[in-house]
Order: C-alpha cells, then sequence, then structure tokens
C-alpha cells in the first residue's frame, strides 16, 4: 500500500501517519526500488489501533506505553489512569458551571468589573444605590476586583467581610460617599491642598481599622505602590497615602 491508500483505509490524514512516524508511534516501512514507502496490513493494524486509543483521550506519549512491548504498564493500567484524569476534569467543569451559574443569577446584572464573586457583586451592587457616577468609587471597585483575584482566601475572606461591615454601620454608606466626593474634588489639586488632609480622614473614618494590620511604608523600591499611587491625581495618591498611614499607625478620627 502507498501512504494515501494506508490513510484512507484507516480513516486519517497521509499528514497524520508522518507524525506517527516522527513520533516513533508507527514503524517505517521499507522502500520499493522507485522510492515509495510500502505499506503492509501490520501497518494498518498499527495505525488503527492508534487512532482508537487517541479518540479514547491518551495522549501521544501514552500510546507509546501501550504500544511498547516493554513499556511496564498495560492496557488496563493506562485507560484506569486516563479515567480518572477524566473524572477530574469532570468535577472541575461543574465547579466551573457552578461558579458560572452563581455569576448569571447575580442580583441586579454583573458589574462593570465582572466576572467577579457573588459576594463582592453584591457589594458593588449595594454601593451603586449611593453613588454610581463618581471616578473615585470605579477606582475603588476596580481595586477591589484586583484584590479579590490577587489575594489568598483567607485573606479575601476577611477584607470582604470587614469592608460589608463598615459599610453597613450606621452611616457608612453616607461616609463612604462623602469620602468619594472629597477624593474626586482633589482630581485638580495640589497635594499641599488643606483638602487632602481632610479627604484622608473621611476616606479613613469609613475604612474598617483592621483593614491593613501591617504597616504599609512607601518602599521606593515597591513598584506595585508606586504603579497604584501613579494611577491616581497627584492630590488624590496623596490623600490615600495619609489614609494608609492612618490606618496602620492609628492616627485616625
Amino acid at each position: 500500500m502507498r501512504i494515501g491508500e494506508l490513510a484512507a483505509a484507516v480513516g486519517v490524514t497521509t499528514r497524520t501517519v508522518r507524525h506517527y512516524h516522527h513520533q516513533g508511534l508507527l514503524p517505517e516501512p521499507e522502500r520499493r526500488p522507485n522510492g515509495y514507502r510500502d505499506y503492509t496490513l501490520r501497518h494498518a493494524v498499527v495505525l488503527a489501533r492508534i487512532r482508537r486509543l487517541t479518540e479514547l483521550g491518551l495522549g501521544l506519549s501514552e500510546v507509546r506505553d501501550v504500544l511498547a512491548e516493554d513499556a511496564g504498564k498495560d492496557l488496563v493500567e493506562v485507560l484506569t489512569e486516563l479515567d480518572e484524569d477524566l473524572a477530574r476534569q469532570e468535577d472541575a467543569i461543574r465547579e466551573r458551571r457552578a461558579r458560572l451559574r452563581a455569576l448569571l443569577e447575580t442580583e441586579g446584572g454583573l458589574p462593570a468589573e465582572g466576572p467577579v464573586s457573588p459576594r463582592l457583586a453584591a457589594l458593588f451592587q449595594d454601593m451603586a444605590h449611593v453613588v454610581s457616577d463618581s471616578p473615585m468609587a470605579a477606582k475603588d471597585r476596580e481595586m477591589l476586583a484586583l484584590i479579590e483575584t490577587t489575594a489568598d482566601p483567607e485573606g479575601r475572606e476577611e477584607l470582604m467581610g470587614a469592608l460589608g461591615s463598615a459599610l453597613a454601620r450606621p452611616g457608612g454608606k453616607e461616609r463612604a460617599l462623602a469620602a468619594y466626593a472629597l477624593l474626586d474634588q482633589l482630581v485638580d489639586a495640589d497635594p499641599t491642598d488643606p483638602r487632602v488632609d481632610e479627604a484622608a480622614r473621611a476616606l479613613a473614618d469609613c475604612l474598617p481599622r483592621d483593614l491593613l494590620p501591617e504597616p504599609l511604608e512607601v518602599d521606593p523600591d515597591n513598584s506595585f505602590l508606586r504603579a497604584f499611587y501613579a494611577d491616581f491625581a497627584p492630590a488624590q495618591a496623596e490623600a490615600i497615602r495619609r489614609t494608609l498611614h492612618m490606618l496602620t499607625e492609628g492616627d485616625g478620627p
């Protein structure tokens, strides 16, 4: 048989046959005097088995183990491992679908910063009733989404709980609204503007006292902090810097 005839008989492409030769899965046949490969029925049998194994989901290295006489693994062992791997994938898919359903069923719809957890989406929705057009509030939501993505589960849970409790306190939403308004006013201000300190104290007053349990210094080598402050206008960045100092050093209202 020629390579095209072999490929057609087994239901694969000639490119696939050549790839299996290159991977060492299908032995190279002898060549006729005219230089063409001369495939035998044995090649078709092996090629058909390779096709069946790959259709089951085996990778080529696993197929090689099955085909090798001294592989140390029989077909039952390889297929058992494949079945266990597929079961893990099924569990992962079910978990992902459950998360997607929770997102799609979020009350009030998905936030612009989504996808985020249902808990953070609920927090955003709660704040939307208070403020919807504040540029600083939008930045705050982006930062919270970033923190939720990068924080470890325990830290994320503590943060969401602390912020939720802060908003639930009497006057909590009103204090947040006032802080956003003051920070928005600083967009074109000088960092020495007296309103900077007012905004810092207002922001510190509406945030949980244990939000940042460790002192946070502006380390010149901390590229994340440099990028964080650079995302704000100079006076806004100064107000946030003072807020963080108040929260970590206990110098607050």
